[in-house]
Formats: structure tokens, C-alpha cells, sequence
């Protein structure tokens, strides 16, 4: 019996030896417990993020979690966390409610606030931008735009729920060799710089992807970038291979790009490659469910101006292929839609608000090859010959007859132009009781929202954010039993570059119990000993 108690006991060890561990991090600064590169890690003796970003998959491996604790981290950092276990992931995140906030405002020659190179590592629920004042003009302060992640290499990682925002360059860059990420639920403007012309640089991500597996962005709010909202590009003239291919845009809110760059307003997602060797073509490529706006009077149907919101294909010799664009809302002004070269796509079930819907004279000719399939389009446009194809402009009827597409859609004047108010609520995958909410209202009045098909308990307590004010609660109250909402549109205290309020996103959270955000904590880690205090007694009352 004795030997087979220490067999036993030797195998509870192994099994405790290789279980889930979990890591803490502090600032340096900290004035209880600062991170250090001497720490182990440990709640006493925590590690700086810098020390626990660089550890080996030998110390942090598959299912381990890196907890950040509440403070400003002033640095640039590097990660090379790489998961080997298969299928599964090592988690850096804010512990519990704490506000972590990455600052990259700091004396560093590094191009990044968060540079990563490794795979399989989640990251989520923490901030990435630069702190104070510093001038964004290369004009006037010749520097490189340092970008707030660049995620550089390493396959199947997870971005949720970041909060990327103020960076002096590009907000997101997911670069080509970063197969299989997954980038969701996270909030990413105001990112970018005045260029040496003078004109908005530093897009919210620069997409591209080599791998057979697919890259998704999907469920992000994306706005008032000094540039594109999202560009799944190459700016590279003399490719050898493909590297703009396989990549999904779902259901994200981008408005207003490059409104802070001298209101120079510019695509709100583009889909392109300059190749001139004709190899890397864009392809592959998925935009649904998004929805694209620019800042407009649609009382006064506002039209003047250019304000693109999509543009598909840029260069003649590298025609994009396999695109599908399918139930978006595309709103903006003259060009706010562009479909310039394109070998094969399917355009379908989208809403278009713009002067003239833009193409080039050579891509028309595929149609008639049946490349492109355009059907069940609404398309609101002030000119009566709105299809404007390099020089000429076409009626509608002229434009369905002569390329024999978009036969069962529409097309109406801009006066005509109205939207359902509640154009989205999307429930967030990671957070309980939490929703995006996407409002629109022509006369910019409040908007009521139900939500009584996601059985809320009534009398739930709710707060109400503006996504361009995410510091302050906008409103607060209880559901009443009716399961509505009254969300006002009118902004308070506007900024500069602030959305008209014909317009808003909004994220409303619900607190279905009466816990304080305190008790919330202590329950969580009186629920883990719990946890782990059960599992022990489950197996000495087996054991014995």
C-alpha cells in the first residue's frame, strides 16, 4: 500500500509540475512590488514586462497566463513568447479589472511600442499608445512614425480587446509572415502623423499575409486614423512571391479615416498591391458585414468632396482576385466607392451612399466575361448617370444592359437615402453582458434600442460609452421591463474630429448582479483557491 501511496503521489507532482501556471508583472516603478529582470514571476517578486516578454517556451508554455497588474509600462517592448504545445496558447493580459496601459513615449530606437515575433500567444485587455505631449508633424520633428504593435512573425496569435490608440504612426501592422491571427474586439484610432507633404500618415492596421491560413480582423471599432482605416496591401513594385492573399474583414465599424490629418479624408478600407510584376496580386479576400462612414450632412445631401470608403484594386497589372464584398454599408462622398482593377469579384447585398460609383474603362470588359458579379445592390448617388467608368458616365439602366450585371438592384436618388437606426448590436465573444451598438439617425435625434432578444435581466444596471470618448460614462440606468434603451446622439463636449451625430458607436455593458467591482475581484480569487482547494480534497478523499 505504501508503495503504490508514493507512485501515486510521485504522479500528483508530475501532473502539478506540468500544470497551467500563471505569472505576474508590475511596473518598475511600482511602489509595493516593481517588476524587476530579477523577479521569478511571483506575486512577491514579480518580473518587469520586458523580462517576462522574452521568457523561453521552457519557463512560459501552452496555457500559461502572463497577468500585467494596473499601472503605465514606459517603454518599447519586444515579445518572442512562442507557444510549441500544440493547440493550445500562452495568455498575456490585464489581471482581472486592472487598466494596464503600454507607453511608448519614451528615448528608444525601437519602430514600435509592442514588437512581436512568436506564435500561438494571446494578448488581450490592455492599452498601447504613447502618453503626453509630442508633436506628430515631420515637418516640424523629423522622426520615423513608430507604429503601436507590429506584429513581425509567428503564426496563430490572438489580439482581443486592445485599445490602441495615439501612436505617432501606423496603429496595427500585421505583416506577412503572421499567419493565422485572429484580430478581434479592439478599438484602434486616432493613430498617425502630418507627413512631409503634409498630408495624414500611419494607417489603423496594414494588413498582409502569406500563408495559407487565413488572417481575420473582425468585430474592431477603427477610426479617425491620420490615414486608411484598414489597407490590405503591398507598396512593393517587384514582388517574387504572393503575400496580399487569404485575409477576412467582418463586421468592423471604420468611419472617418484621415479626418485628423487636416480633414483629408481617405479609404476607410482598401484592397490592393503596386505590384508591377504581376505576382503579388490581392486575392482571396473577404469584406462582409462592415460598416464604412464618413462624416456627411444627409439632410442636405452632402455629396461634395472627395471621401472614399472602399476602394478594390490600384494597379492595372496586379488585378485583385477572388474578392467578395458582400452586405457592407458603404458611405461617403464623391468616390466613396472605387472598384479599379479587378479580375474576378462578387459585389452583392451592399448599401452605397456617394457622388458617382468609380471604375476603371479596362476592368469593365471582364464583365462581360462574367468575372464580375454584382447583384442585390442599393446604390444612392445625386447624378441620374451615376456609373462612372475612366471618362464616361452611365445610367443605371444603360449600365445593367450594357455589362449585364446588378440586374436585381437598385439605384435612388440621394434625397432617398435613409438607414434602419440601429444599424448593429454585436455581443462581445469575450466579455459578459457587453455590446457594440452601431446607431445612425438622419436628424441626428436619440435613438431607443431594444434588447430584448438577449434576455437581460430587467432591472439589470447598464452603462453607455461613446466609443470616442471611452473615459467617460455617457449614461447610466436601469432596464426597464419593456428591455429598452434611449441612447443619445448628441455629443457631449465634442472634439475637433469628433463624428457628426448622425452617427455614433456605443458600447453598452449590463451588471445583471448588485456585486461591487471590488467584491467582483475577491470572488474571482476566492474562487480559484476554491478551485484549487476542492481539486486536492476530491483526490486525498479518493487517495485514502
Amino acid at each position: 500500500m505504501k508503495k503504490i501511496f508514493l507512485i501515486i503521489l510521485s504522479a500528483l507532482f508530475v501532473t502539478l509540475s506540468i500544470a497551467q501556471q500563471e505569472f505576474h508583472v508590475f511596473p518598475e516603478n511600482h511602489k509595493n512590488t516593481p517588476g524587476t529582470a530579477s523577479g521569478n514571476g511571483s506575486l512577491q517578486t514579480p518580473w518587469n514586462l520586458q523580462t517576462a516578454l522574452k521568457q523561453s517556451s521552457k519557463v512560459v508554455s501552452g496555457g500559461d497566463t502572463i497577468w500585467l497588474h494596473e499601472g503605465v509600462y514606459n517603454g518599447r517592448y519586444n515579445s518572442s513568447l512562442n507557444c510549441t504545445t500544440p493547440n493550445k496558447y500562452i495568455t498575456v493580459s490585464a489581471y482581472l479589472n486592472d487598466r494596464v496601459i503600454l507607453n511608448g513615449n519614451v528615448d528608444s530606437q525601437e519602430q514600435h511600442t509592442l514588437g512581436i515575433r512568436g506564435g500561438q500567444v494571446i494578448y488581450k485587455n490592455f492599452e498601447i499608445t504613447w502618453l503626453g505631449d509630442f508633436n506628430r508633424d515631420f515637418r516640424v520633428n523629423k522622426f520615423k512614425g513608430i507604429a503601436g504593435i507590429n506584429h513581425l512573425d509567428g503564426r496563430n496569435c490572438k489580439f482581443i480587446n486592445l485599445k490602441i490608440y495615439n501612436n505617432p504612426g501606423l496603429g496595427f501592422g500585421s505583416w506577412k509572415s503572421a499567419g493565422g491571427s485572429l484580430i478581434t474586439e479592439c478599438f484602434v484610432f486616432n493613430n498617425g502623423v502630418i507627413n512631409e507633404k503634409g498630408r495624414g500618415a500611419g494607417e489603423g492596421f496594414y494588413v498582409q499575409n502569406k500563408s495559407e491560413e487565413e488572417r481575420v480582423i473582425k468585430n474592431n471599432i477603427i477610426f479617425n486614423n491620420y490615414y486608411k482605416g484598414i489597407e490590405v496591401w503591398s507598396a512593393g513594385r517587384d514582388a517574387n512571391f504572393e503575400y496580399v492573399k487569404n485575409i477576412t474583414l467582418d463586421n468592423n465599424v471604420i468611419f472617418n479615416s484621415g479626418l485628423p490629418a487636416n480633414n483629408y479624408t481617405v479609404d476607410n478600407i482598401i484592397v490592393a498591391s503596386d505590384d508591377r510584376n504581376a505576382i503579388n496580386i490581392a486575392k482571396n479576400i473577404k469584406v462582409t458585414n462592415n460598416i464604412l462612414y464618413h462624416n456627411t450632412n444627409y439632410l442636405k445631401n452632402e455629396v461634395n468632396g472627395d471621401a472614399p470608403s472602399l476602394t478594390i484594386g490600384f494597379y492595372h497589372k496586379a488585378p485583385v482576385e477572388n474578392v467578395l464584398v458582400d452586405n457592407n454599408i458603404i458611405l461617403g462622398r464623391n468616390n466613396a466607392l472605387r472598384i479599379l482593377y479587378a479580375k474576378t469579384i462578387t459585389f452583392k447585398n451592399n448599401t452605397v451612399y456617394t457622388g458617382y460609383m468609380n471604375f476603371t474603362n479596362s476592368v469593365l470588359d471582364l464583365a462581360k466575361n462574367k468575372n464580375w458579379k454584382f447583384s442585390n445592390n442599393t446604390y444612392y448617388s445625386k447624378n441620374t448617370a451615376g456609373f462612372r467608368i475612366h471618362k464616361t458616365n452611365y445610367p443605371f439602366k444603360e449600365w445593367k444592359l450594357k455589362f449585364n450585371i446588378d440586374i436585381d438592384s437598385q439605384k435612388k436618388h440621394i434625397s432617398a437615402f435613409n438607414l434602419d437606426n440601429v444599424l448593429d448590436i454585436t455581443k462581445s465573444e469575450y466579455k459578459t453582458n457587453s455590446y457594440r451598438v452601431v446607431l445612425f439617425n438622419k436628424e441626428a435625434q436619440d435613438v431607443i434600442v431594444d434588447f430584448s432578444k438577449y434576455h437581460i435581466e430587467k432591472g439589470s444596471t447598464y452603462t453607455i460609452t461613446d466609443v470616442e470618448n471611452l473615459s467617460t460614462v455617457l449614461k447610466s440606468g436601469s432596464l426597464a421591463e419593456d428591455a429598452k434603451i434611449t441612447v443619445p446622439m448628441q455629443a457631449v463636449n465634442p472634439s475637433e474630429n469628433k463624428t457628426l451625430n448622425n452617427f455614433g458607436v456605443f458600447i453598452v455593458e449590463f451588471n445583471t448582479n448588485k456585486k461591487t467591482a471590488s467584491n467582483s475581484t475577491k470572488d474571482v480569487k476566492d474562487a480559484k483557491e476554491e478551485k484549487k482547494e476542492s481539486a486536492f480534497k476530491r483526490f486525498f478523499t479518493w487517495l485514502f
